[in-house]
């Protein structure tokens, strides 16, 4: 008698577009939608954050939340924290109604206790290849920040520590422990 492999059948943009809204963050990678941990102190720290870098963002493009999602070029949909996209790439300078082809400019993830550290190292590499210029990973437990600038070009910051917005965000700094003070 032979065997039967039975493959699972991915799923797709529109079926990801079309998931009800359980209170849950997902992405759409390797064609299944993969809850990424978060809660509401994660959330408060995503949402603050916000509110600091909005002020330095005015006329050169847009912060977005967690629920934005960016079509990486491995064909998964990653949704960063907090994600900052220059309007420059933008045609007519605003944001598309869907998904967003390639990385944002800027990718912020706040860490939670339960992150899987393989798929973290995985988001970098897809962040990089998609067309990101930084990438900042935010512990609130530990209190730093980890910039990479390109997957060997990396700084870690530490609470008292002051963090800048780079060629990005060329006004923003903030002390680490700010960033996190929920």
């Amino acid at each position: 008698m032979a065997e039967t492999i039975a493959t699972k059948r991915k799923m797709t943009e529109e079926e990801f577009m079309r998931l009800p809204n359980d209170g849950r963050k997902y992405e759409l990678v390797d064609g299944e939608a993969k809850e990424v941990p978060a809660g509401v102190k994660h959330d408060a720290i995503v949402a603050h954050i916000i509110v600091l870098l909005a002020p330095f963002v005015k006329n050169l493009g847009f912060l977005a939340a967690s629920s934005a999602g960016f079509r990486m070029v491995t064909g998964n949909i990653r949704s960063p924290d907090v994600s900052f996209v220059l309007r420059e790439r933008l045609p007519e300078g605003k944001p598309p109604k869907g998904f967003m082809d390639g990385a944002p400019d800027l990718a912020i993830e706040v860490i939670s206790p339960n992150e899987d550290w393989v798929d973290m190292g995985r988001k970098l590499g897809e962040y990089f290849m998609s067309g990101a210029k930084q990438v900042w990973l935010i512990d609130p437990d530990a209190v730093t920040v980890t910039v990479y600038k390109s997957l060997t070009d990396v700084q870690v910051f530490h609470a008292d520590d002051e963090i800048a917005g780079g060629d990005l965000l060329t006004e923003f700094r903030c002390k680490v422990a700010n960033l996190v003070a929920v």
